[in-house]
């Protein structure tokens, strides 16, 4: 079996005066909010919507 690796990413600021197309990213990743995490599975669609938002992300793993 195949393992899926994942990262998990975790919002850090707020979306709130941001271009329409960071916080369509940000909503696109599952995050509501300041606070909010998701585990997403670790593939080249989900790191460029990561690199699109990188500096309201804190990613680990």
């Amino acid at each position: 079996m195949s393992e899926h690796k994942t990262v998990r990413v975790t919002q850090i600021a707020s979306v709130i005066g941001r271009k329409p197309g960071q916080a369509e990213t940000i909503k696109g990743l599952g995050l509501r909010g300041i606070g909010s995490s998701r585990e997403l599975e670790d593939t080249p669609a989900v790191r460029g919507m990561i690199r699109k938002v990188a500096h309201l992300l804190k990613v680990e793993g």
